[in-house]
């Protein structure tokens, strides 16, 4: 099981051995028409990917499938490709859980990392929600949440991105 869709043209990157599953938001437009994660201009996961200490070196977008090798996986919430995140609605990423959880249960990752609060929060119905590890599982594995890399998240600066994601490579052991 290495390969299912999410949407159009963006491939779920998933397979068996798997530390952690990265999950996006959504696929942006160019990312899917492309078919590859994380594509758009300005967005920081690869960057941030490598200097967290996931990759031993900086991945392009166009080598995304990669990062298997790595023990890492990618998946989007909703498959739905859209401009902006924000695009997606609390009740579109509730009805794509059950998807989400069957991906997960088949691929069995350690961790499911969720790029953003909106997905997880609306998935499980909670409100309140701190960064880093939470108490319960998600699909069969351990859930984190970490800040979303996009470039429209002003609010992270590459550098609390890294510190962000590398507690979760530590976690890691």
């Amino acid at each position: 099981m290495s390969h299912s869709t999410t949407a159009p043209g963006l491939p779920d990157i998933l397979g068996p051995g798997l530390q952690v599953v990265f999950c996006g938001l959504n696929p942006g437009v160019d990312a899917a028409i492309a078919g590859h994660h994380f594509l758009g201009r300005g967005n920081r996961f690869w960057p941030v990917l490598h200097l967290a200490g996931f990759t031993p070196h900086q991945v392009a977008p166009q080598d995304d499938r990669s990062v298997l090798a790595f023990g890492v996986g990618l998946t989007a919430a909703v498959g739905r490709p859209t401009q902006r995140a924000d695009q997606v609605g609390t009740e579109e990423f509730a009805q794509a859980a059950a998807d989400l959880l069957a991906k997960l249960a088949l691929a069995r990752p350690r961790w499911v990392a969720f790029l953003g609060k909106a997905a997880y929060a609306a998935m499980t119905g909670q409100r309140q929600l701190a960064w880093g590890e939470q108490p319960e599982r998600f699909g069969g594995a351990r859930v984190w949440i970490l800040p979303n890399p996009s470039g429209l998240n002003r609010g992270y600066s590459q550098e609390r991105l890294v510190e962000a994601y590398a507690q979760l490579q530590r976690a890691l052991g």
